[in-house]
């Protein structure tokens, strides 16, 4: 089984990719929810619940895990790698390399959360990359929660939005990450408000990508995954406006579970 993480449900969006490059493959989607947002928490706070929620996943017969939180891949990814012997997928790795190889100016921009832009994961692997690249970041905090209303058509949104990216677009990127899952759902509006000059990298296109193509190198892997179809979706807090969010990612929708019914994570 595939396993699929996030602190909420930004990442259904990476699931959405993903079990359209792999149709019958069964994946477990953890969400979260419970502590989420963890683009507001420390570096530390988010490692240790990332942890927590990456042995979840494993103790529920998971061989591999597709880190689909931004936020927890920038600060934890190196501690999950010394501490599990599974492959874990992150989706900066995969948008990073996306980006430097298609950025004809190597100008590229990068919208994220807070905790994504301070802990400086994506500038420092664009640079290891690629020198002579120039990075810009922007910090949009609103657009996590804006999404998971289901204001992503909100003449409010397309404001912030375009607030967001105007130092990015001033600074004439010719690349721009999305760096949070969420931003998924907004992209044919951050592509508007940036410009039809500018190539948006979605990091959950890239990684399934890496991800299918990995399973084909590793066949010895690709056969201990097992394929019936199923997709289960389990959040650590469920809530109306979390089953709402949900149907309008993910349709026809599927049923949710709690996570008590695998085993509860431990308190905040």
């Amino acid at each position: 089984m595939i396993g699929v993480f996030d602190s909420g449900i930004g990442g259904l969006t990476v699931l959405k990719d993903l079990s359209a490059q792999l149709p019958g493959y069964d994946m477990l989607y953890l969400g979260d929810t419970a502590r989420a947002p963890y683009g507001s928490k420390s570096a530390d706070t988010v490692s240790r619940f990332t942890l927590e929620n990456v042995e979840l996943l494993l103790r529920q017969d998971v061989r591999l895990v597709v880190l689909a939180c931004h936020t927890a891949a920038g600060v934890a990814m190196k501690r999950l790698q010394s501490t599990f012997t599974v492959p874990i997928f992150d989706t900066v790795a995969p948008a990073v390399d996306s980006a430097v190889a298609h950025s004809r100016s190597l100008r590229i921009g990068v919208m994220a959360d807070r905790t994504t832009v301070d802990c400086g994961v994506f500038p420092t692997m664009i640079l290891e990359a690629r020198p002579e690249a120039k990075v810009f970041l922007a910090a949009c905090p609103l657009l996590v929660p804006l999404t998971e209303e289901g204001w992503v058509k909100n003449p409010l949104t397309r404001m912030i939005v375009k607030k967001y990216l105007h130092p990015l677009k001033v600074r004439r990127i010719d690349t721009l990450i999305l760096g949070n899952p969420h931003y998924t759902l907004l992209s044919s509006v951050i592509q508007t408000k940036i410009g039809r000059r500018v190539r948006i990298v979605d990091s959950a296109a890239c990684v399934s990508t890496r991800l299918r193509r990995y399973l084909t190198a590793h066949p010895d892997l690709d056969r201990t995954l097992t394929k019936s179809g199923r997709i289960r979706l389990v959040f650590t807090d469920l809530t109306p406006q979390i089953e709402k969010a949900v149907e309008h990612i993910l349709a026809p929708s599927l049923p949710l579970e709690s996570s008590a019914d695998i085993r509860q994570l431990p308190p905040t």
